[in-house]
Formats: C-alpha cells, sequence, structure tokens
C-alpha cells in the first residue's frame, strides 16, 4: 500500500471516471486502473463497482477512501510542516477563488501581497465552491476566497469584507434615471442570472424573494449565463438587467451611454467574503499575509469580525 495508491482512489471516488481521475493525478488511465486493482488484491476487498457507463464507491469502499483522505492529508501535513520550518513566506501559495470574486479581485491582490511577501508567488485558481472545498481539503489548494456560509469539519474561515449588491441596467431603461431601485420592485422579466453551481446567483435569489417567485412561475423569461463579464455584455446590448456584486458594476469596457449601475435602497442586499484553509496547515504567517492584503486591496466596509 503506497501514498500514490490511496491518491488514486481518493481521486477516483471524487471524479467517479477512471479518464477524468487519470488526468488530475497526471498519470495515463492503464496506470491509474493498474494501481487501484492492486490496492483492491491486496485489501481484497472491491473499493469500486465498474460498469461501462459509470464508476460507484461499494459500501466499505466508501470507508476506506475516507481513511485514505485522512492519511494524505497527515502526510501532506509533514512534508508542510517540513516546508514551514524553513520560511512561512519563500514558497508558493496556492489560492482559489469562487468565479464571481477572482476576476475582480485578483488584479488588486496581485501587486499588493508582492509588495509584501516578494518571494511567496501565489498559484490562482478560480472554480465552483464545492471544487475549491475538495481541493483544499485534499492539499490541491492552501486557501480559498469564498462567500459565506462556508462550514466544513477542520477548515477555518476568516470574514474579510462585506460587499454590496448593484443593479445593472441598460441607459435606455426607466430605472436608469433614478437614484435608487427599491429590491422589491425587482422580478425575472429579462433579468439575467448567473447559471446553476453559482453561489452568486444562490444569494441573489435569496436577497430578492421577488426574484424567486417570479423564477419558479416564469423559469423560461429568465436569462442565464456561464460568467457575470457575458451578463454585462448583453445588459449592454439591452436584452435586461442584473445583479452584481459591486466589485464587479465598475465598468471598463462601456460608457454611461449604454450602462448604468444603480444602488439598492436600504438595506441593500450583500454577501461576506472570507477566506477559508485548513486548520491543520502550517504557515499561519502566509494565510495572515494573504488575509491582510485582501483588506488593504479591497475597497469594500470590511466586516466586524475582520477588524
Amino acid at each position: 500500500m503506497t501514498l500514490t495508491e490511496l491518491r488514486y482512489i481518493v481521486t477516483l471516488a471524487q471524479e467517479q471516471h477512471f479518464g477524468h481521475a487519470a488526468e488530475r493525478c497526471h498519470v495515463s488511465q492503464p496506470t491509474l486502473s493498474v494501481g487501484v486493482k492492486k490496492l483492491e488484491e491486496e485489501l481484497g476487498v472491491m473499493i469500486f463497482e465498474r460498469s461501462k457507463s459509470a464508476v460507484r464507491v461499494t459500501p466499505i469502499g466508501e470507508r476506506i477512501v475516507s481513511q485514505a483522505q485522512k492519511v494524505l492529508e497527515e502526510a501532506l501535513t509533514i512534508r508542510e510542516l517540513a516546508s514551514a520550518g524553513k520560511n512561512q513566506t519563500s514558497t508558493p501559495l496556492k489560492v482559489g477563488a469562487i468565479y464571481t470574486i477572482g476576476p475582480y479581485l485578483f488584479p488588486h491582490l496581485v501587486p499588493q501581497l508582492h509588495r509584501v511577501a516578494p518571494e511567496m508567488p501565489l498559484y490562482i485558481e478560480e472554480n465552483f465552491t464545492h471544487v475549491l472545498r475538495d481541493k483544499l481539503r485534499n492539499g490541491e489548494l492552501d486557501a480559498i476566497i469564498v462567500a459565506l456560509p462556508f462550514s466544513e469539519p477542520d477548515i477555518l474561515t476568516r470574514p474579510l469584507y462585506d460587499e454590496p449588491f448593484s443593479l445593472l441596467v441598460p441607459a435606455s431603461h426607466p430605472w436608469a434615471k433614478r437614484d435608487k431601485v427599491d429590491l422589491q420592485e425587482l422580478d425575472d422579466d429579462k433579468l439575467l442570472l448567473l447559471g446553476e453551481g453559482h453561489c452568486f446567483r444562490d444569494q441573489v435569489l435569496e436577497a430578492c424573494p421577488t426574484i424567486r417567485k417570479g423564477e419558479e412561475q416564469h423559469r423560461h423569461t429568465t436569462v442565464e449565463s456561464s460568467s457575470l463579464e457575458t451578463i454585462r455584455h448583453m445588459v449592454a446590448s439591452g436584452i435586461g438587467m442584473t445583479v452584481l456584486p459591486m466589485s464587479a458594476a465598475d465598468d471598463r469596457y462601456y460608457s454611461s451611454d449604454l450602462l448604468v449601475t444603480k444602488a439598492f435602497t436600504p438595506p441593500a442586499p450583500y454577501r461576506t467574503v472570507a477566506v477559508a484553509w485548513r486548520a491543520s496547515f502550517p504557515r499561519p504567517k502566509a494565510v495572515e499575509l494573504l488575509s491582510d492584503s485582501i483588506r488593504l486591496c479591497s475597497v469594500r466596509t470590511p466586516t466586524k469580525a475582520a477588524e
């Protein structure tokens, strides 16, 4: 039994696909298949149920995979302890962020962090919350930037700032002449939202009950997209309006004769952005520098918890 074989079964359990698991492990599919089969033969049990269309974890396999995950985390901690004993900021920091935060935060965060920790470059990834959670747990990422609520065993979180939501409308829309827009006036008529899987979509629906009701009754009138930037272009073309986090509302592409950003009447909806990391991560100074840099480069109002 080797750590490599344990990593194979943990990754295969997550992906439920030999090809995808092999790609994540940076090996060929036959190599991963042989490694998994070898471990099953050594243990004398079937960890996976295989068919032409799917790979499923067996009941005993679930317990084995869970224990294997713990072993890998402990092995990673050993390596990180040795590295941290030298210099906590002398090696790259692997940071992930959700899609609706990363593109707007990283252009400010990278230069700020480079000023205070020039020997600690960032490996950056943007993804969905659930993917970042898995990569944080298995050590592929050191810290992730997400929106609360975020709760995971053995994971620490630190709120960093509150970010209000704004309304983006075409300049030709009647609301473009208003100072503020009442949240209760929103419905899903020509409203552009992110697609399923984006936590910001869920936050908008939670904050705007009239949208949620409209979505249930008139789902076909709501346009969905894969990114905030694609939505911005559609709003500029006049197809509808959208709700954005404040960091994404500062338009860099279109003049005010095409797009107008409007604040909501108080109390405006908002999200709390936080950093999360493993409790066992042995580079607390690196996380501290990351957190401080995010606060310094952010123009939002810090939460009380972050002060």
